[in-house]
Formats: C-alpha cells, structure tokens, sequence
C-alpha cells in the first residue's frame, strides 16, 4: 500500500523536465509530501514517452482542421444554392389567393403580377364597356439614357443595377375599359397603388432615383399596341427641406449664407433657391399577349419612357426606360 501511495504522489508531482532531445518527462517525488505521509523518501523515477502522445496531438489537429473545412465549405455550397434559385416560379392569381402570409414573406413573390394558366393568344373580349381591376405592371428591366463611359460616346441607354427592394411593382389599379366596335381599347387610371420610389446605379456608379407610376394614365389603341401619356409626380414634396433649409412650400427662400437680393439670386443658384415640385410627363405602350375571358384575365408586356428626380427642378432629368409584363382582370 506504501508503494502505491508513493507512486501516486510520484506522479501527481512534476519537478522537472528533461532535455528535448530524449523527449522524455522526468518526474520527482517530493519530501515534504512522504514525510507528511510517514514514507521514506524514495529515488525513483516515473518517465513518460512523449513520442506517441505527441503524435496523437497532431493527428487531432489534422482531423480537426479537415472537419472544419469541410463544414465551411458544405455552408458555402448551401448558401450559394440558395442564392441561385433566383426569380420564383410565377403563380396564377387563384393560386397566390390560396396561400397564406408566411408562405408568401420573403419569397419575392409578393412583387410579381400574376399569371394566366390557358387561355388564347389574343385579345379575345367581346366590344362593351368593361371596368379593369387588379390591373398590375411589374417592371423586369430598368435602363437609363446617359453619356457612355467611354471617352466622347453619345448618351445611350444603358442598363443598371437596381438599387432597391423587391417594392417597386404597381397592383390593385383600377379603371373604366372599353373595348370599341371596331376592335379598339380604351383605359383610363383612376385608383390604386400608381406609383413606387425607385433607385437604380448606372455602371460609372451614379444613382438615379425616380418616381415609377401611371397616374393619370389614358391609354388607347389596338390591342397589340395601345398607350398613352400619364403624369409623373415630383418625386419629393413641396415640403422637403434641401441640407440648407430650404423647400417648396416650407423653409428658407434662400441659403442663410446668401441674402436675398444679393448672390442668392444669381442665376446660377436660381434652381437651388427656387424649388420646383411640378409634374412632368412621361409616356407608355402597352400590348396584349394572352387573354383567358372565362376569368376576364388579360395579360401583355409594356414598354415606359419617363423622366427621373428633378431635385425639385435643381438638376435635368434623365429618361428612363422600363419594361415590363402586365396583368388586369376586365369585369362588366
């Protein structure tokens, strides 16, 4: 039992290592230990090899680093196929009514018009007077007239990066619609959401922002190519306040720095100090490429030209382009 107990506190007391090159652990009993146990001192010793356990320490490490790389590049992968799926399928009307909120949240589906499952390849609806509801425009291209990167290129329009949120579609637009005698059509805007604020970066890395919209929009013509002008509102208010202070409807006349009737109304800063909320006009086309009259459901591509932000009349506009699919449902 002495000599277990001794062996015990040989161990649990280290007292010196060894030279590297044995790679071995050299350990001592202590003599105040054995004596406060009522043991002899003894001289011997408990060498360790450190040769396998060091090796198994290594071993360790390498299974662990390759665990680890695996798993971040499994993380990789499954973020990357999440990514990928992109645009989701796109769902007739029946089948998002069908569905409930969560299952709707986050997919982008929200931002997409309906589709039309059957129905013919043409505008099949009889002459009457009909009234569009659930009338949608979901643009799926932006691009903006501008100078080219290039040295002395003429402005052209270019394609952009868009800078905002899956919120930019136009829904629940509703309006007379009259299909003439002779084959024509006719819509006229009344109500719904008719506009949305839009940003998109052209590729030298300027941003333009732009009110999306139809208002007022009157549009006729055949049914593979109909369209009218529409109004394009401001797209900040009369009460916006510029850095300065200054605003339409609210606000400094001037910059504080510069007095009325002194530089303050040079020409120069003219369009800062005077703020312009007016409407401008912009112009769209549209056209029929299926209808289902069973379920009044039409459907068709369009094509918009409108100006961007004026910075209340501080700066020009750019036109912008934006083209897009469309859907309406005609009830008389």
């Amino acid at each position: 039992m002495a000599a277990s107990l001794q062996a015990a506190v040989t161990f649990m007391q280290p007292t010196k290592v060894g030279a590297p090159s044995r790679n071995t652990l050299q350990l001592r009993s202590s003599q105040s230990l054995c004596k406060a146990f009522g043991l002899e001192p003894a001289g011997g010793r408990v060498t360790c090899s450190l040769q396998s356990d060091l090796k198994d320490l290594s071993q360790k490490c390498v299974d662990a680093t390759k665990l680890a790389g695996f798993a971040l590049a499994t993380s990789a992968l499954v973020a990357s196929g999440a990514n990928a799926e992109g645009v989701p399928k796109r769902l007739t009307y029946d089948e998002i009514q069908s569905k409930t909120y969560l299952e709707v949240k986050g997919t982008g589906t929200a931002n997409q018009c309906p589709s039309v499952a059957g129905g013919v390849d043409s505008f099949a609806f009889k002459p009457g007077k009909y009234n569009a509801k659930k009338f949608c425009l979901e643009p799926t291209k932006f691009t903006v007239k501008a100078e080219g990167i290039s040295k002395n290129a003429p402005p052209e329009f270019q394609d952009t990066k868009l800078m905002t949120r899956l919120t930019y579609t136009l829904d629940e637009i509703e309006g007379p619609f009259e299909v003439l005698p002779d084959g024509g059509i006719k819509f006229e805007e009344k109500d719904g959401i008719d506009y949305a604020a839009v940003t998109v970066q052209l590729p030298g890395g300027e941003r333009v922002p732009f009110l999306f919209t139809i208002k007022e929009l009157v549009a006729s013509g055949k049914p593979d190519n109909f369209g009218g002008e529409f109004l394009v509102p401001s797209y900040r208010g009369t009460s916006f306040l510029d850095p300065k202070g200054r605003g339409g409807s609210s606000g400094y006349d001037s910059a504080v720095a510069l007095p009325a009737g002194g530089r303050g109304d040079d020409e120069e800063l003219q369009k800062e100090n005077i703020k312009n909320a007016a409407s401008l006009k912009g112009k769209i086309t549209l056209s029929v490429t299926k209808s289902k009259p069973e379920t009044g459901e039409v459907i068709g591509v369009f094509e918009s030209f409108q100006p961007s932000d004026t910075d209340l009349g501080a700066k020009a506009p750019k036109d912008v382009k934006i083209q897009g699919i469309w859907y309406a449902q005609l009830e008389q």
